[in-house]
């Protein structure tokens, strides 16, 4: 199973497929309908948001053992 470091660089992949420009913690934050504070702080404990990630999944149809799995 991933860690949390590693899910954000894969959410940023999924974000940079749409974008030109710099991918930040704060667009996945926004992805994950989170605030730019909580993300920081789940990033520093290193805890992973499973319900907001699960329902981003849910909402753009993707699978999420591709997220959490290797």
């Amino acid at each position: 199973m991933r860690d949390f470091r590693t899910i954000i660089e894969l959410l940023k992949e999924y974000l940079a497929q749409n974008k030109v420009d710099k991918i930040y913690d704060k667009d996945v934050a926004r992805l994950l309908q989170i605030s730019q504070a909580q993300l920081a702080t789940l990033k520093r404990r290193n805890s992973t948001p499973y319900v907001s990630i699960l329902e981003f999944c849910h909402r753009e149809k993707l699978c999420c053992s591709e997220i959490f799995f290797d």
